[in-house]
């Protein structure tokens, strides 16, 4: 897909900021110090669009990019981050679920891993959770560069058997390389596709 715009929108703290127009929302998700920032910026072939940090933790908004004026990328603060209070880790929790469970208009999360080291306890949480909602996903493996092609693939088998997912929903990429990066958009470009397909569905419905 060629990206002839794409421009943040706003940073969402609250329910009442949240965007309603009824257009797709992908969603990105993962540990605080997972790379969001970065393979978003990769995937947009923007630099510096999604802000990039060297302290884990800084997206502690829903923030909204409106790509193409076609359909929303939304990034969502990062799960798992210790340096900051309970109550705060519980608010960025509840505003973060409400997000996932009051927007009809996701069309696919991207839950990101690092390919490096096994799924933590708040992956698995975060998965099962989306599969509980029955949210379409796939899982980025980030960090991919930092491995060779064969420990990649090694890596890609075993993080889909500890989750229990087939290893196709698993997409190996790199902010530096710019691997996955057409695999991502070929997820997207289907998701929209569907979701444009229940539209109409649900406008013939309505007839």
């Amino acid at each position: 897909m060629q990206i002839h715009s794409a421009e943040f929108i706003i940073s969402a703290a609250k329910q009442a900021q949240f965007i309603t127009r009824p257009i797709p929302h992908f969603v990105f998700a993962g540990r605080s110090n997972v790379g969001k920032s970065s393979i978003l910026n990769k995937i947009l072939n923007r630099k510096n669009l999604a802000k990039t940090s060297q302290t884990p933790g800084k997206t502690r908004l829903i923030n909204y990019f409106l790509i193409n004026d076609r359909f929303f990328f939304v990034d969502i603060p990062g799960y798992g981050f210790a340096k900051v209070s309970k109550k705060e880790r519980a608010d960025w929790g509840r505003l973060i679920e409400v997000y996932l469970t009051e927007t009809p208009q996701i069309a696919m999360v991207f839950q990101l891993i690092d390919v490096r080291h096994d799924p933590s306890e708040n992956d698995k949480q975060m998965l099962l959770w989306l599969q509980h909602q029955q949210l379409p996903f796939r899982i980025l493996l980030t960090k991919a560069d930092k491995l060779s092609k064969n420990k990649v693939y090694s890596q890609q088998a075993r993080i889909a058997k500890i989750l229990g997912v087939p290893r196709t929903d698993l997409i190996p990429t790199s902010a530096m390389s710019a691997m996955g990066v057409k695999e991502t958009w070929r997820e997207i470009n289907q998701a929209y596709e569907d979701a444009k397909g229940l539209d109409n569905n649900r406008d013939e419905g309505a007839l």
